[in-house]
């Protein structure tokens, strides 16, 4: 009996492989727009609710299409700038930042946008739907608010490409569910751990390296970050006390459960931890809960935004309410 599975081989990174033109399409691509239009839809009925309708305004669908476009813009934005700028070692594109939005590699091949971060477009998007508040002169947290109703289920849909992408793979395992995802690192079958590792999940090979089991990390993030937390902030939608309550929830619930599951996930090995107690710790292996990753850095910032946001929309709602009763 094996104690892990192996990536499906059926699965590529491209819909339709070998076939010219069609090629190109990718599901990373394509849970793209799967997010987007779930988010449109879940955001759709918030509205129909009321969540958004004020006592002098009442939303329609021309607001709900320009405020969720003018926020995909700006997360598109800030994702791909941060992903250029902080998690690219090269310093290619801090010496030519016209090639951060271009889609070909050096031989003119099309690769698309390779390489998105998430707190990039956090923070592009949340100033995108700040700006079509400001402009359109809505109140930025009751939108807002309605907006992270919708963001975690289709935040899942992206981690679904990225396991379809067979990246963003986790740490070695033991555990039964780990997986041999074959872009992975491997590993020399004559250093004594990896013979240990090998004889506890009843591995044998005749080959003097091997892929050793992964935490599927990306499935990891797409069931906390995505459902779970759809889930908690979904069911407390029509029980906020304040506005900024559910913006709060989602900055503080996406900052924690992602910043537990990076303990799982392996870091980018060009960059490796940004706090590191051991200095040469393996990325592969985590040794030690105070060996702290890129990405845990942004989430632990993240936990404490959501608790500064909720009691900043907290006192803020309670002036306001404080100076309408005068």
């Amino acid at each position: 009996m094996f104690l892990y599975m192996k990536y499906p081989s059926w699965i590529h990174p491209e819909i339709f492989p070998g076939v010219p033109f069609l090629g190109l399409l990718r599901w990373y691509g394509l849970m793209y727009i799967f997010a987007f239009s779930t988010a449109y839809l879940l955001l759709k009925q918030t509205m129909k609710e009321g969540m958004l309708n004020t006592k002098d305004y009442k939303a329609n669908e021309d607001d709900l299409f320009s405020f969720i476009a003018t926020g995909i813009v700006f997360l598109l934005i800030g994702a791909r700038v941060m992903s250029a700028l902080v998690y690219d070692t090269s310093g290619m594109y801090r010496h030519k930042p016209w090639l951060i939005f271009w889609p070909f590699n050096e031989s003119g091949q099309f690769t698309g946008l390779a390489g998105m971060s998430y707190h990039g477009g956090f923070i592009g998007g949340f100033i995108g739907m700040i700006v079509w508040c400001i402009w359109k002169k809505k109140p930025v947290f009751q939108w807002v608010d309605c907006m992270v109703c919708a963001i975690p289920l289709g935040y899942t849909f992206g981690r679904l490409g990225n396991f379809m992408n067979g990246e963003l793979y986790g740490r070695i395992t033991t555990m039964p569910w780990g997986m041999i995802f074959p872009g992975a690192e491997r590993f020399s079958t004559a250093e004594p751990w990896v013979q240990e590792f090998m004889q506890k999940l009843g591995m044998t090979t005749t080959y003097p390296m091997i892929n050793l089991p992964r935490h599927p990390s990306q499935l990891y993030e797409a069931l906390f970050e995505g459902v779970v937390l759809w889930l908690i902030i979904w069911l407390l939608r029509k029980h906020k006390k304040w506005d900024g309550m559910l913006s709060s929830i989602y900055v503080f619930g996406y900052g924690l459960f992602r910043f537990v599951i990076e303990y799982f996930r392996e870091p980018d090995s060009d960059i490796g931890y940004r706090i590191a107690k051991d200095a040469t710790a393996p990325i592969y292996q985590n040794t030690s809960l105070l060996n702290i990753s890129t990405g845990q850095v942004f989430c632990f910032i993240m936990i404490l935004g959501g608790i500064g946001l909720a009691i900043g929309t907290y006192l803020w709602q309670k002036k306001k309410t404080a100076q309408s009763e005068k």
